[in-house]
């Protein structure tokens, strides 16, 4: 019956796709931040429905889904904890692929009303590839119990990556191996109404939309590498892993529009994303010895979410409330200096 469940699941997020794109967005058209916004509460509230439903099929064994060695099986408070857990961390590790979008998109000048296609076939790409990287994992867990401590080195080595990496402003996504790959066998085109592909000349040609799209895609894999280890800190359990992974990327496509305007008032989450992937590699080091408990680790990971975006908005306000001040406020004389100048005055 396991695989019902799966189908099941599959179906109702092609279903929840098919109204997002054929329905509401089927015109190319520029997301606003009130849009957007409305979007991202309705993915959060799905995740958060769905929720339930995990807790009801853990602790019912609902029409026998799941099967009878399940270590979760009739433990649905755990089962939930689980699975928001799980969302919590994809979640707040996404936001990394935020700030790489609008690299992207800014590099190659994207018009705002085409971004929303990308991200959508961006979105279908990585769940595919998701769904790869997790059975693989769940495989690898099933059978060398030491591939914990791997996955745990592994965030704490990207945990120390982000802390030493430096913001570079001068990116040249042409130079991208992928890109180098693509051209090697189609010219770039600069057309700029939708399509990624463009006959030129009697020659298929990529345009820079489809440039957009496998650079998202691949830095999706990269950024993968890190997000589903950590949430096998949390549950080896596959359908509570994926699904609260897919429910997280989910949104982020109109996470993106909410926060494409002001992420640079974001710089602090940085140093929550570096404590959040050390904190989970701790966890899945200790797994053989000691188990962290679920509600502990999500308070954790929300806390220091939440810790990041405060200290940046109020970061922000102070940086702002500088720039207000007109110059001889900003710099005043020192009295010291000013009695110097006196003395030295004959």
């Amino acid at each position: 019956m396991q695989i019902f469940l799966w189908i099941g699941f599959l179906l109702l997020i092609c279903l929840f796709l098919a109204v997002d794109l054929g329905v509401f967005n089927k015109k190319a058209h520029a997301i606003t931040a009130k849009e957007a916004l409305g979007w991202t509460a309705v993915w959060f509230t799905l995740a958060l429905i769905f929720g339930g439903f995990v807790y009801y099929l853990y602790e019912t064994n609902w029409m026998e889904m799941l099967s009878a060695d399940n270590p979760l099986l009739y433990k649905g408070d755990e089962a939930l904890l689980n699975f928001y857990t799980g969302f919590l961390i994809e979640k707040s590790l996404s936001l990394d692929n935020i700030f790489v979008m609008a690299v992207i998109f800014s590099f190659f000048r994207i018009p705002v009303k085409y971004q929303h296609e990308i991200l959508f076939w961006g979105i279908l790409g990585a769940m595919f590839f998701r769904g790869v990287m997790i059975y693989a994992g769940v495989t690898l867990i099933s059978n060398f119990t030491w591939i914990n401590y791997v996955f745990g080195l592994l965030l704490f080595y990207s945990a120390v990556q982000m802390a030493l990496a430096k913001d570079n402003d001068e990116v040249d996504l042409l130079k991208n191996p992928i890109v180098r790959f693509v051209t090697r066998f189609y010219r770039i085109s600069d057309t700029l109404d939708g399509r990624f592909f463009v006959m030129e000349n009697g020659k298929k040609a990529v345009t820079i939309l489809f440039l957009a799209l496998i650079i998202i895609e691949t830095t999706d894999i990269l950024f993968a590498v890190d997000s589903i280890p950590a949430i096998f800190a949390i549950t080896a359990d596959p359908f509570i892993v994926f699904t609260s992974n897919i429910f997280a990327i989910l949104g982020l496509r109109s996470l993106y529009f909410v926060l494409a305007d002001f992420m640079d008032r974001f710089k602090c989450l940085k140093y929550s994303l570096i404590f959040i992937l050390a904190f989970v590699g701790v966890k899945i080091i200790l797994a053989h010895h000691y188990a962290i408990p679920g509600l502990i680790s999500l308070a954790v990971i929300a806390s220091m979410l939440a810790a990041g975006i405060i200290v940046s908005v109020i970061a922000g306000k102070k940086e702002e409330e500088v720039q207000d001040k007109p110059e001889n406020e900003q710099k005043e004389p020192s009295p010291v200096k000013e009695e110097a100048g006196r003395d030295l005055v004959v």
